[in-house]
Order: structure tokens, then C-alpha cells, then sequence
């Protein structure tokens, strides 16, 4: 009799565990197959970073996760931002060179569609973007801070501007997860993402993460033990490095063999000087000076200053690899596109608040000098803000497992404002002719997809960049109007001249009155308001 109950259990118990595991299989199956049916996708935006600033771009800054990407994506050599943190991410969300109220985030559309939205990170707008595109009002999670604030809690525990935590200020850095001591904000902003992505990846749910890190933007803050890793390596000084990354990039097939190098330069902006406005100290601006030029001293602090930079973009680096390691461990990286890019070239403006402290201490607040940026802007001219190719021409890499070729790099010609319908068309979602109340205004960029499948797509009919009318640049082929400081057009045909050395406008000012009538029909006819 007991042996009759003995096989009677073991028969249950396999019953009840062939049962659990075919449960467990069709669950795995239905997560499987819910985030197959759309990508998830994870946008990087870097901010203050030039072109050259990063290993897969010719940088000797260690960034093996974004090389990565390099590796097992597809990397542009040629793409625009907007010049300047907040017409990029404005551009960059509503897909608009300029909107107005009408204007959509991209991001809402997807979670309309059954994506969770996730935005850890920076968060600046224009003033013609309206209130519904901002992240509180589009995410599911969202941590924010607007425009520019500290990586470490400053010893007052007040950050120039505070965090916002699904819509709230934060008023005590405690509110925020993170998990090492003491904060530092790049850490804090991927502890936030990971801990949000459980929900979509355990549910299946298809997900859009934004992580808009802020480094490598001042204040120049970072972990001694980053820090360490660069000291010292910066002593060759500005004019080596960038000799050696323009080699790199020719050697990497990112620009030209005979491509010169743009003459050194420093700041030429006349309306951003320090910003208190004191003009004697605006006349203090450290200029641009052959490396052999300075003294032991300067070569030594200038040597930390670049260190700390590098540590920064390090750290930022470290973090993109959590990210990518969590894809892998997950299972979903054949299903995610990783998109990495920055919103603009690297930043000359001296906005150093006192010299009481060194680049890199939580109580100090320091910025790069200008010939540290032009050389992260390797080998093009000028910087953030400025139309040339300094200020707008950005790294760009996209990985899409099964979907963009490994290791390929294209040549063909991009802008931010083409992320929006690249995203959507990626995730089979059409942008909406109607979304509440509101009637989007129509997409102003066009989808990169036949680049990334590795085919050709028309050229748009003109590319724009440039910090206001004073720095514009307006692009039609090869050749591109550009203006600093609200002066005269220069002209450039940037596929004989893509560092803009030579300026043509003297010798086809026919050429510069007809892009500049183009432009004058894009302003009248195109800003939406």
C-alpha cells in the first residue's frame, strides 16, 4: 500500500513540475516573443564632447564600451548636431529644426504605441518648445536636471540648479537611489535606469531609455581614481594631441587622407565672455599659446585640467558599459538599438566661478580652457555654438544587432533632426497625424534607415546648424554658408575643404547670395510657431 501512494506522488509531483515548466517556458516564450515584436532602444547623448573626443573617433581617452559600439555598429563620419545643448535636444526630441506649440516628442509617440520610457538625465529645452514635450509629461520614469548642475553634492548640498524626480524638486540628495558613495551624478543617473528597466524587461514590454549624462560639461568634477589614470598623460600638450588623433582618424577612414588640420585657435565669440561680465576679466580669457610656450607650472595644471576632462568621459564611458552588461545579462541585446552621440563640439567659454580650487574637487567649479576644446574638436575649427564644423560635426554610432553591418563606417551625411523619424520607423510607429488636441507639426528631418541597412538615402535638401543667426550655418551639398559673430557669410565646399580652411566667398559670392536666399525661404516659410 505505501509503495501504491509512494508512485502515486511521484507521478503528481512529475505531473505538477512538467506543468510549472511548461508555464515557465510559455511565459519566457510570450516575454520573447512581446519584445521581439518592436526594439528596445537606448539613446546616449554626451554633452560639451568634440568630435575627437572618444577611442573610436582617434581620442587616446580609454572609452572601450563606446568603441565597442564602434565595433558592432556602424559609425558615421559625417553628422550634425545643432551647436548647442538646447536646440540639439529640442531638435534631437520633436524631430524640428524649430517648433512651436504643436511640436511633439518623439518619446510620447513611442509610449503611446507600448513602449515604457525611461529619460535619466539632462533635460534643456527651447522657448518654443511647449510644456507637454517635457520628459515629466512623456515618461513613465524620469530624472532630470535642467540645463547644467554639479556631478558631486557641493558642500552647501545645493546644486546650481536641482534635480527633478518624476516631476518633483528634489530637495535632499538622499531622495535620489545611488549606490556609491560619495554621489557623483553619472553613476546615479545608470543606478536609476537600471533599477527602471526591471519593470519593462521583466513584463516584455518594449522599452526607449534616455541617457543624457552631461560629461563631459562643466564643472570639470570626476573621481580621484579617474583622475589618476590620466595624470601626467597631458604633459606632451595641446598641439601633440592633436597631431596624434588627426592621425588616428585618417588611419580609422573617418576623414581623408590629405585632409589638413585646421590652424590652431582660440575663442572668438564676442557676446560669451565670463559670465558676470566683467570685461577685464573677459580680457583674461586664457588665448591660445604653443605648448612649448608655457612654463613648467601652466604645463602642469593645464595637464590636470585635460586629465580631469578625460576621467570624466572615462567615467561616462564605465557606465555605458553597466548598460551594454545589462543588455548582455538580460538576454534583449540582439532586440536593443544603442545609439551614442553628443549635442555639441567642445566648449571654449570661461566660466570658472573662482581659482580656489583645482579641476576635479567637489568644492571647486572649473571649465576646459579653449585650446584644451580645440583639440577635443580635432580637426575642425571653432567650437560649441559656432556653425563651422567645430561647434556642429559630431561623432555618431549606432548598434542594431542582425540589422546595421559590424564595424561599418559611412560617409553619407546626417543631422539630429533625422534621429525622430529614424527612431519611429525603427520601431514600426507612425508619427501621428493627430495626438490629443494637438496636430504635429510635420517632421522636418528624414529616417536614416536605408544608411543603417546599408544602402544610400536621398540627401535632404539642406542641412542647419549654428547658435542663433550669429553662428548659423546652412548647408545645400557641398557647399555650406557659415557665419561668427553675425558678420559675413564665409563659404565653404566641405567635401575639397571639409576643415574650412579656405574660404570662397570672395571668389563665388553668386554662390553665397543663393544659399543665403535658400536659407531666407527655410526662415520665412518653415519655422512653425
Amino acid at each position: 500500500m505505501k509503495q501504491i501512494w509512494l508512485y502515486f506522488f511521484v507521478i503528481v509531483a512529475v505531473i505538477l513540475g512538467a506543468f510549472l515548466l511548461y508555464v515557465q517556458i510559455s511565459s519566457k516564450s510570450k516575454t520573447a516573443k512581446m519584445s521581439s515584436e518592436k526594439p528596445n532602444i537606448i539613446f546616449i547623448l554626451s554633452d560639451d564632447m568634440g568630435y575627437s573626443d572618444v577611442g573610436a573617433y582617434g581620442s587616446e581617452i580609454r572609452t572601450p564600451h563606446i568603441d565597442r559600439l564602434a565595433d558592432e555598429g556602424i559609425r558615421f563620419a559625417n553628422f550634425y548636431n545643432m551647436a548647442k545643448c538646447e536646440p540639439s535636444r529640442s531638435t534631437l526630441f520633436t524631430g524640428l529644426y524649430e517648433g512651436g506649440k504643436n511640436a511633439v516628442n518623439f518619446a510620447q509617440v513611442l509610449r503611446n504605441s507600448g513602449y515604457y520610457v525611461i529619460h535619466s538625465g539632462k533635460e534643456h529645452w527651447m522657448k518654443w518648445a511647449p510644456e507637454h514635450v517635457l520628459a515629466k509629461n512623456v515618461s513613465d520614469q524620469s530624472l532630470t536636471f535642467e540645463a547644467m548642475n554639479e556631478f558631486f553634492e557641493p558642500p552647501s548640498g545645493k546644486f546650481s540648479r536641482p534635480f527633478i524626480l518624476n516631476g518633483d524638486t528634489v530637495e535632499n540628495i538622499d531622495q535620489i537611489y545611488h549606490k556609491d558613495k560619495p554621489f557623483f551624478k553619472t553613476d546615479a543617473l545608470t543606478d536609476n535606469a537600471l533599477r527602471w528597466l526591471e519593470e519593462p524587461v521583466n513584463n516584455g514590454q518594449p522599452f526607449f531609455l534616455f541617457m543624457g549624462y552631461g560629461a563631459a560639461h562643466y564643472p570639470l568634477q570626476a573621481r580621484p581614481e579617474d583622475i589618476a589614470k590620466y595624470r601626467g598623460q597631458y604633459k606632451k600638450g595641446w598641439d601633440k594631441i592633436r597631431e596624434e588623433r588627426m592621425e588616428r582618424l585618417k588611419k580609422l577612414g573617418l576623414i581623408p587622407e590629405n585632409t589638413p588640420l585646421s590652424p590652431p585657435s582660440s575663442n572668438i565669440n564676442k557676446f560669451r565672455g565670463h559670465p558676470d561680465g566683467n570685461e577685464e576679466r573677459r580680457a583674461q580669457i586664457p588665448q591660445y599659446r604653443p605648448w612649448n610656450d608655457l612654463d613648467e607650472q601652466e604645463q602642469d595644471e593645464l595637464d590636470l585640467e585635460m586629465a580631469v576632462f578625460a576621467a570624466m568621459v572615462d567615467r561616462m564611458d564605465q557606465n555605458i558599459g553597466r548598460l551594454l552588461d545589462y543588455l548582455d545579462e538580460k538576454g534583449i541585446a540582439e532586440n536593443t538599438i544603442v545609439v551614442y552621440m553628443s549635442d555639441n563640439g567642445s566648449c571654449p567659454y570661461d566660466s570658472n566661478r573662482d581659482f580656489d580650487f583645482p579641476p576635479g574637487a567637489a568644492e571647486g567649479f572649473r571649465t576646459l580652457c579653449a585650446a584644451w576644446a580645440n583639440a577635443g574638436n580635432t580637426p575642425f575649427r571653432y567650437f560649441k555654438q559656432y556653425g563651422h564644423e567645430g561647434g556642429t560635426h559630431t561623432h555618431f554610432i549606432v548598434r542594431w544587432p542582425e540589422k546595421v553591418k559590424p564595424g561599418s563606417i559611412t560617409r553619407q551625411t546626417g543631422h539630429i533632426v533625422d534621429v525622430a523619424p529614424t527612431l519611429l520607423e525603427a520601431a514600426g510607429v507612425n508619427y501621428p497625424e493627430r495626438l490629443g488636441e494637438i496636430t504635429p507639426h510635420p517632421l522636418q528631418g528624414s529616417s536614416l534607415m536605408p544608411v543603417l541597412l546599408g544602402g544610400e538615402r536621398e540627401n535632404p535638401e539642406f542641412f542647419m546648424s549654428g547658435w542663433t543667426d550669429r553662428f548659423r550655418m546652412f548647408r545645400q551639398g557641398d557647399f555650406k554658408i557659415v557665419r561668427a559673430n553675425g558678420e559675413a557669410w564665409e563659404l565653404y565646399n566641405l567635401k575639397d575643404d571639409p576643415t574650412e580652411i579656405n574660404d570662397l566667398a570672395g571668389e563665388y559670392p553668386e554662390k553665397v547670395e543663393k544659399l543665403e536666399k535658400a536659407y531666407n525661404i527655410y526662415i520665412k516659410n518653415t519655422n512653425n510657431k
